[in-house]
């Protein structure tokens, strides 16, 4: 057999996979881009200099010194200890959760998988529709400007009836940031169907527009900006508007109100796209494009509602960044658009997986922070073991999806029905 005919068995049998499988392999890849990052580790702190080693390696060790009495025939120091940096990678972003279930790092760590869950699951929604929208940061942006601006008027009247103006100014706040985030993306779907422009290029593009949008609406005062700050950033809402923190403290911008809204979300999107026909044609339509539209699913409809139900969830996310974590809205929003395509992927674009891939991602996030504020390694080696365990975990779920859209390896398809029933076609 050729090495050509085996990577694509290897490719066909990763198609196949099973959920536990796909599973298993995640944890495979993950365990690995940590082995190879502990080396990358020991070799970084070989490079540099330090008063002492923090980790040594000896031969033929403490025991044969202690014990028997000799000593170490060879010994190598080394500056960085990779089994510290991992500690503080991964548990330092729960903090000293079993003590303080409430400290602020783990509640910077959720309010990270929050946002991120609702990037993600956009991302996924259009992913599943066959639609590459690499405009989710930028209908964040969007959604999150409208939810800062419109609250910051209709707020302030409403904020002497307590629970009963939050009550109305939380899901007013939700509703614009998804109606703005939805009719954004709208521009590029319509462009696509029945213009056949390339949605990358647009999305892309309009990620640069609403930036630059916002960047232009906050910074002068005859528009939106706060009069009293230097920052270019909208006037705060009051408290009322706000998600309530219940448990965490204010200052530790994080809402358990909001982050059961987020699972909420990601449920209920899970149950559109396998139990309902608007579902099933957005399905279909990423799997057998050809064979839906035979049987009579409407294609640039289905294009047009899959990408603006993506950047309404994206706008929802912005208006949850606004009503969380700030307050109002600021300009330099954190990839969080960006970071949702690799959330998504990481989740096989499943919409429940994308709850678990969130909370990775968070957790890689906040614990990056721990490790340059608790230790000596450098930001740039963080980012560079951060990167490395998304590419291991990713990639095996990447090449799948590549494999399942331009191979062919007997996988079982569903059904394409005239009537546009739901299909019994298992989760992907």
């Amino acid at each position: 057999m050729s090495a050509a005919d085996r990577a694509r068995d290897l490719l066909g049998r990763l198609v196949r996979a099973s959920a536990f499988e796909r599973f298993l392999i995640s944890i495979s890849a993950l365990l690995l881009s940590v082995f190879i990052g502990a080396l990358i580790i020991l070799g970084a702190g070989r490079m540099t200099d330090c008063s002492s080693a923090a980790y040594t390696i000896a031969v033929p060790g403490k025991f044969v010194t202690q014990f028997v009495g000799g000593s170490s025939v060879f010994a190598m120091g080394f500056c960085y200890d990779p089994f510290a940096v991992y500690d503080l990678l991964f548990l330092g972003a729960l903090g000293d959760v079993l003590s303080n279930p409430l400290n602020g790092q783990f509640a910077t760590t959720l309010a990270e998988t929050t946002i991120l869950m609702f990037t993600g699951v956009a991302v996924a929604v259009a992913f599943r529709a066959d639609i590459f929208n690499i405009g989710v940061q930028g209908q964040l942006v969007v959604g999150a400007l409208t939810t800062g601006v419109v609250l910051a008027y209709v707020a302030p009247p409403l904020a002497d009836l307590g629970v009963l103006a939050t009550v109305v100014l939380l899901p007013l706040g939700l509703l614009l940031g998804g109606v703005a985030g939805g009719a954004y993306a709208a521009v590029p779907g319509a462009l696509k169907a029945y213009a056949d422009a390339n949605e990358v290029i647009t999305t892309i593009m309009l990620n640069f527009v609403a930036t630059s949008v916002a960047l232009f609406l906050v910074s002068r005062e005859k528009y939106f900006k706060d009069p009293e700050s230097f920052a270019n950033q909208t006037v705060p809402l009051p408290d009322v508007a706000m998600f309530p923190d219940f448990l965490f403290r204010p200052r530790d911008d994080v809402s358990l109100l909001a982050l059961a809204f987020a699972i909420a979300v990601l449920v209920g999107i899970w149950y559109l796209l396998q139990h309902t026909s608007f579902g099933y044609d957005l399905r279909t339509s990423g799997l057998q494009p050809d064979a839906a539209e035979y049987g009579g699913v409407d294609a640039d409809r289905t294009i047009v509602s899959s990408i603006t139900l993506s950047g309404a969830l994206a706008g929802i996310g912005g208006a949850v960044y606004v009503l969380m974590m700030l307050g109002n809205f600021q300009t330099g929003v954190p990839d969080y658009g960006f970071d949702g395509i690799t959330v998504s992927i990481l989740a096989g674009n499943n919409p429940l997986g994308v709850g678990f891939a969130a909370l990775l991602f968070g957790v890689l996030k906040s614990g990056s922070v721990v490790v340059q504020v608790g230790s000596d390694v450098p930001p740039t080696l963080v980012g560079v073991l951060r990167g490395l365990i998304i590419l291991f975990v990713a990639m095996p779920e990447f090449f799948r999806m590549i494999g399942r859209k331009f191979g062919s390896f007997d996988q079982p398809g569903e059904p394409v029905a005239a009537d546009g029933a739901t299909g019994g076609g298992s989760d992907e």
